[in-house]
């Protein structure tokens, strides 16, 4: 229960700093999708909390903007923004943070090169769903899809992408200890209390 707990709590936080991410948003004149950090902060909760607690965070996101709350880039919300132009990307944020955390999951070690490896392919499949989806909506030509999709946030993407990984060399390994740690208390919480239970019961069948 105490893991479980706590990886809500993980969670939660992580959802807020995608939220976060949002809010720091810059429109630009050539399309409808800002540059924003919300896909770096993704990106960071595929690292740190793997594909499973990662597609939680990114839905918990996803389901408070449907639901009306200000969450996306620039305090939007609502479902109108999720089927508008940048939708793809909305929905590419859960292909983002599943192949960053089952990528990088891979590796034994917060290992660079699997870290990377995990942004960059990760970064893809999001900009393989947000491109098209922005072509079908907006009517677009590939062109000008790319243009406006893709062209403006490549720079931006490898600067993620670099301090992503750098995040995770400093921080990952403490935070996969201190969850191993913590998993591995409440497992022995669990069996020191089953027993506990199983003792109390042989004592009461033999008072019996």
């Amino acid at each position: 229960m105490k893991a479980n707990l706590r990886m809500t709590v993980y969670c939660a936080l992580f959802t807020a700093l995608i939220i976060m991410g949002g809010y720091i948003s810059i429109p630009l004149p050539i399309g409808p999708v800002p540059i924003v950090l919300a896909d770096f902060f993704v990106m960071v909760t595929g690292l740190f909390l793997g594909w499973k607690y990662g597609l939680i965070s990114v839905a918990m996101y996803l389901g408070l903007g449907a639901l009306g709350l200000p969450v996306f880039a620039g305090g939007r919300a609502g479902l109108a923004v999720i089927a508008g132009p940048t939708g793809g990307f909305l929905f590419g944020y859960l292909l983002l943070v599943f192949v960053v955390g089952l990528i990088s999951s891979k590796g034994r070690t917060a290992a660079d090169a699997t870290n990377l490896v995990a942004s960059i392919v990760g970064n893809i499949a999001l900009f393989s769903v947000g491109v098209p989806w922005l072509k079908v909506v907006a009517h677009l030509s590939w062109a000008a899809a790319l243009a406006a999709g893709l062209v403006p946030f490549i720079i931006g993407i490898a600067i993620k992408i670099a301090v992503a990984v750098a995040l995770g060399r400093v921080l990952l390994p403490r935070f996969r200890h201190k969850l191993n740690s913590g998993a591995a208390a409440a497992a022995a919480a669990t069996a020191s209390a089953i027993a506990e239970a199983t003792n109390n019961d042989i004592e009461d069948d033999e008072d019996n």
